[in-house]
């Protein structure tokens, strides 16, 4: 009868983890076109939650309100300068691609004479546009075969541009509920973690908390930062189209150390075109005033406010960008964190073992001359009274 009892209890726990396996399976596949966005839209929520914050609770607004003003601004922080952006750069694509054309018909198609000169490819660029000048129709009936070749890839690239504007609208959307409903998630998320592992989730949940804000911070400021100082050395350059590479400077410079590689282009671009005062002058206000932003509050930001060694964080962005994306800039850094976090209690867990281990140790080795010398010291007196 217990045999076939426990048989039972067997069977139905074995079918209950295959149901609750195949349920996570089925809600995985559900939802994973939403986790980037959602992740997106958890971060976003975490670091301004203070202002939503303040709507709420100064301000008296209700929560649904709040959220609302919350989430409009944010998409309009994220759209303006996207829509600006594109807009430039549709521009200047339109009028490269016009003046190329041009070019290639009246037979004058050229590039800088430093890029003539370059080792190895030097040669290689003087042929082709010794090519595509003597011949400018073939060289069009080329170019337009190449274009009717590869329309797939813009198919493609139409398919990934469509898939980023519905994550960012699906981000936006879940933003709002994020900021409404974002007080008793936490709260529920809490105490499933501390179920499962106890108290101590909450320290791990406040390192993940404050590491997220750091970096956060520490990135978004120091890019903002750096793209501004940017902008003006662009401007004062004579570089064309500021703006554009000014937002394109802050896109690069989210990477950490990426930001010489955006005003290094431009200034090897301007010393290329003739400009060699502009380019050396643009170069300098890049090392000695852009540079030191990123040398000096990135690390201040994130490793003062976390206490975690810059060199940790550094390695979470990289990787983290290597292995999840544009979203790994802030995941990477999180997920080093919980395991510092880990490791530093672990340590500490350890060292007050070994402390009490060598407490009591101590305290017996203590006793043991004063055990042993009583009965030395009676036997003594018995001995003593004997004589």
């Amino acid at each position: 009868m217990i045999e076939n009892w426990t048989k039972e209890f067997v069977i139905q726990r074995l079918l209950a983890i295959t149901l609750l396996v195949v349920l996570f399976i089925l809600c995985f596949q559900v939802v994973r076109f939403f986790i980037v966005p959602a992740l997106w839209a958890a971060i976003l929520a975490y670091v301004t939650f203070p202002i939503y914050t303040f709507f709420h609770q100064k301000v008296h607004l209700s929560t649904d309100f709040s959220a609302a003003i919350m989430t409009v601004s944010i998409s309009l922080l994220i759209g303006v300068p996207t829509v600006v952006g594109l807009f430039i750069l549709q521009q200047e694509a339109l009028s490269l691609y016009t003046n190329m054309i041009y070019r290639v018909k009246v037979g004058y198609l050229d590039v800088p004479e430093y890029f003539k000169t370059l080792p190895v490819i030097g040669q290689q660029i003087k042929d082709v546009l010794w090519e595509i000048n003597k011949d400018p129709e073939g060289a069009l009936e080329a170019f337009r075969a190449w274009v009717q070749s590869h329309l797939y890839y813009g198919k493609v690239a139409f398919d990934v541009a469509f898939s980023g504007l519905a994550k960012t609208g699906m981000a936006l959307m879940t933003l709002f509920f994020f900021y409404r409903d974002g007080t008793s998630l936490m709260r529920q998320i809490r105490q499933a973690l501390r179920n499962i592992i106890g108290n101590r989730i909450d320290g791990y949940i406040d390192s993940v908390g404050s590491t997220t804000r750091a970096v956060v911070y520490g990135i978004g400021l120091t890019a903002l930062a750096q793209a501004l100082l940017a902008g003006i050395g662009y401007y004062f350059a004579g570089a064309s189209n500021p703006i554009l590479l000014t937002i394109v400077t802050f896109v690069v410079a989210l990477i950490p150390f990426g930001t010489p590689f955006a005003w290094g282009g431009v200034a090897i671009w301007l010393m290329s075109q003739g400009q060699t005062t502009e380019g050396i002058g643009l170069a300098l206000w890049g090392i000695l005033v852009i540079s030191w932003v990123d040398n000096l509050i990135r690390p201040i930001v994130i490793s003062g406010a976390t206490k975690i060694p810059f060199i940790i964080i550094f390695i979470g962005v990289l990787g983290g960008l290597t292995a999840f994306g544009f979203v790994g800039l802030f995941i990477g850094p999180v997920v080093l964190a919980i395991a510092l976090a880990v490791w530093r209690e672990w340590i500490s867990q350890h060292k007050s073992d070994l402390f009490a281990a060598q407490t009591e140790a101590d305290n017996k080795a203590a006793l043991l001359p004063a055990a042993s010398y009583a009965p030395v010291t009676e036997s003594a007196e018995e001995d003593a009274g004997k004589k």
